[in-house]
């Protein structure tokens, strides 16, 4: 059954995986077609071609390796100066620019002069680059709000799981309580395991956090808890202590070896499965968008643990850069834990709704060959021909965006090297979520 699950786990984010890419170019296609620009082909995968059919000016078809997808579209590049494509030079940078140059024109046909892409304006060129990964963010939202909203997540609840007899520094990581340490506010007022937290100091506390930051700022004042016990209010009387209690950042997460004082009551919350409202998804996928920023920054300082974790007996960090392998196999163990079915599907969702997310903000890097790449040449272009205007000089023509076909060469195969360093690693020392 372990092996079934696993295999059922891989399959299902394997569909996520097609679904994320075709969803991803069907942006770009649809756009394209919407400003009449020729779209020859439109793939889903790489690699020798298992299925196709054409229909209209476009050839739809699914490749071997479903590790991608693209379309092609006539005229990504403008001609050479003279309106041409250009002979073949010797020098390398060059070759590959014109190379670059002739891919785009290659499937050109009488009437196509209309219909190139390096003919439409900016801005219609940036709409159609960022259709792609627009529809990505769009399904990590939709994704997430579905989980988050219809599902619910595992999180922590107002319902006590026990309460701490004395008053412990949390740097001490200890259980046991010495003869000096002073009984705790929790214990002292009465409070028991199974009791259902509602208001603490008059404000209502549906949900941990608001809970959690209540106690931590009233550290020395008496207050009246209302809890939910045996089917009945019950109102306890506790003196907040001071203590030293770990830090939590903006989003309310708490921040690694790092400590504050603050309000201590003394007990520990129950987890269970919670459904978000409208204005608390908002808040999460907000936290969410800014770790995912944060982890996109932070990578390149991740690559030499990764090569330690890949090559040497370093340990591989949860937050470790992961491929579409590792991802699988995530999704695998996903179907393995001992949670409800729902709560599977829930998290299988969740891993493909991150991978969506990823896809959006690393396709809007800056970069060529990526699609952020494209959107800074056009919006380059458009600035240059309206400052053009503005000074009364001579149109400067489009960008030949071609030109930085070697710097894209350089991120294509830095790129590369990465993905084959996060393979290794993913093979050897996978990310582990057991």
């Amino acid at each position: 059954m372990t092996t079934l699950m696993m295999i059922l786990g891989i399959v299902v984010f394997a569909i996520g995986l097609l679904v994320s890419i075709a969803w991803h170019e069907l942006g770009h296609l649809s756009t394209a077609k919407l400003f009449k620009i020729r779209v020859p082909q439109y793939m889903v995968g790489f690699g020798p071609t298992i299925w196709s059919r054409k229909k209209g000016d476009t050839e739809y078809g699914v490749k071997a390796i479903p590790l991608g997808g693209y379309i092609r579209m006539i005229g990504m590049f403008p001609p050479g100066p003279d309106g041409k494509i250009q002979a073949r030079s010797t020098s390398p940078f060059r070759g590959m620019v014109e190379d670059a140059r002739a891919a785009a024109f290659e499937e050109l046909q009488p009437g196509d002069e209309t219909r190139l892409f390096y003919t439409r304006k900016p801005w219609k060129r940036v709409i159609v680059m960022f259709a792609g990964p627009f529809m990505n963010l769009i399904l990590a939202v939709g994704l997430f709000f579905t989980v988050l909203m219809g599902f619910g997540i595992t999180q922590q609840t107002t319902t006590v799981s026990s309460v701490q007899q004395c008053v412990v520094k949390q740097s001490e990581n200890r259980d046991t309580c010495k003869k000096s340490d002073p009984a705790s506010p929790a214990a002292a007022a009465g409070l028991r395991a199974k009791d259902k937290i509602v208001s603490f100091n008059g404000v209502k506390t549906d949900q941990w956090n608001t809970l959690s930051d209540e106690i931590r700022a009233n550290p020395g004042r008496t207050v009246d808890i209302v809890v939910q016990r045996d089917g009945q209010e019950k109102v306890l009387h506790a003196k907040i202590a001071t203590n030293q209690v770990a830090k939590k950042d903006s989003s309310g997460q708490i921040v690694q070896d790092e400590y504050i004082n603050a309000g201590f009551l003394g007990f520990s919350a129950s987890t269970g499965v919670v459904r978000q409202n409208f204005g608390d998804s908002v808040t999460w996928m907000g936290d969410r968008v800014g770790d995912a920023v944060n982890s996109l920054a932070a990578l390149p300082g991740k690559i030499p643990a990764l090569w330690d974790a890949a090559f040497g007996d370093g340990p591989r960090e949860p937050d470790s850069p992961m491929g579409v392998v590792g991802a699988a196999r995530v999704g695998g163990e996903i179907f393995n834990l001992d949670i409800p079915a729902t709560q599977q599907l829930g998290m299988a969702l969740m891993l493909v709704a991150g991978f969506n997310l990823s896809l959006f903000l690393f396709n809007m890097l800056p970069l060529l060959p990526l699609d952020g790449g494209h959107i800074a040449g056009a919006l380059w272009e458009s600035l240059r021909r309206n400052l053009a205007k503005v000074f009364k000089r001579p149109d400067p023509g489009p960008f030949d965006v071609a030109k930085l076909m070697p710097v894209a060469y350089v991120v294509a195969g830095v790129f590369v090297c990465f993905t084959v360093l996060v393979l290794i690693a993913d093979v050897v020392n996978p990310v582990k979520i057991t």
